[in-house]
């Protein structure tokens, strides 16, 4: 959780002095817009706890192999996100996206503080590039995922200057 923190707080500062206008500004149809990653953000981290509670109580045990997810930073390869973490097209506040992103986050170390690591290793699920990855896995995961999209950030607000 101290990496998954680490970047969450890269995150933060990465934009925490763009205006609202900023935020929401679209460089290109095909772009997101700052906003729209951080949102992506929030739901990815909401839709990974779901499915990790989910295997929790309803799935058998599957560990898996260690996957080399750190290379999720790697962004040379574009990988289209699944539907249910695509961003809306509404405009937000940075406070708003702030209490979205700390709920979520909240949630997350619900589950590191109520299950040990050697639970989360017995049971998995899929990620659509790497194959079943174990709980543990997917819970480190969401700071590599935070990561690729600092850089994402990071890239849109070049473009913008």
């Amino acid at each position: 959780m101290n990496t998954n923190q680490a970047f969450r707080e890269d995150v933060l500062e990465a934009v925490s002095d763009l205006s609202y206008e900023e935020l929401n500004q679209k460089i290109s149809d095909d772009k997101w817009t700052i906003m729209q990653v951080l949102e992506h953000l929030y739901l990815m981290e909401e839709m990974i706890v779901a499915r990790v509670w989910h295997q929790l109580q309803n799935g058998e045990n599957k560990p898996a192999e260690k996957k080399p997810f750190h290379l999720t930073t790697d962004r040379s390869r574009k990988v289209p996100a699944p539907p249910q973490v695509i961003p809306s097209e509404e405009k937000r506040t940075l406070e708003e996206m702030k209490m979205k992103l700390a709920a979520s986050r909240t949630k997350l170390e619900d589950v590191t503080k109520r299950v040990e690591t050697e639970e989360l290793q017995k049971k998995s699920f899929p990620h659509p590039i790497f194959g079943d990855m174990d709980l543990a896995q997917w819970i480190e995961f969401i700071g590599y995922h935070e990561k690729r999209h600092l850089l994402q950030i990071e890239e849109l607000k070049a473009e913008m200057n």
